[in-house]
């Protein structure tokens, strides 16, 4: 086993150096017309390519765009309609009160025994000055 690793590493050794000078030489490159006109071709496919990937990027700009629209349209009608709701819900609970406890004042004033109690004190009050003064002081004569 060894002696195989050892002949694997002298065979890569020899072929590496067999190669290396090949790669590194120092021989001018040939430059001709031809490479010249394929990296103008190259040149071209490459601006075009840059102009589609540029309207794709435009387009998804677009439509991140008209998301980003519906969704703050989405958010208004949301807030809107709570509000509307809470506004809706807070005015129907103080007419409610409102109108039970204009309801049960005037039901005491006209059944209960409060109204007769002040009926009592007005007629105690045109004999006695202190009630009369104490019942106009209340609004209650």
């Amino acid at each position: 086993m060894v002696k195989r690793v050892w002949i694997v590493c002298f065979l890569s050794i020899v072929l590496t150096a067999l190669i290396t000078p090949k790669a590194y030489s120092s021989e001018p490159v040939a430059f001709t017309l031809e490479d010249r006109d394929r990296i103008i071709r190259m040149e071209v496919v490459l601006t075009e390519f840059k102009k589609q990937v540029d309207q794709r990027f435009e387009q998804v700009d677009k439509r991140f765009e008209q998301m980003m629209n519906f969704l703050l349209m989405l958010g208004g009608i949301f807030t809107s309609l709570t509000l509307g709701v809470i506004g809706f819900a807070y005015w129907d609970r103080r007419t409610v009160i409102r109108e039970a406890t204009d309801g049960a004042i005037k039901k005491i004033e006209c059944e209960g025994r409060l109204r007769d109690l002040i009926l009592a004190l007005r007629e105690l009050s045109s004999t006695n000055l202190d009630v009369a003064k104490v019942m106009r002081n209340f609004h209650l004569l």
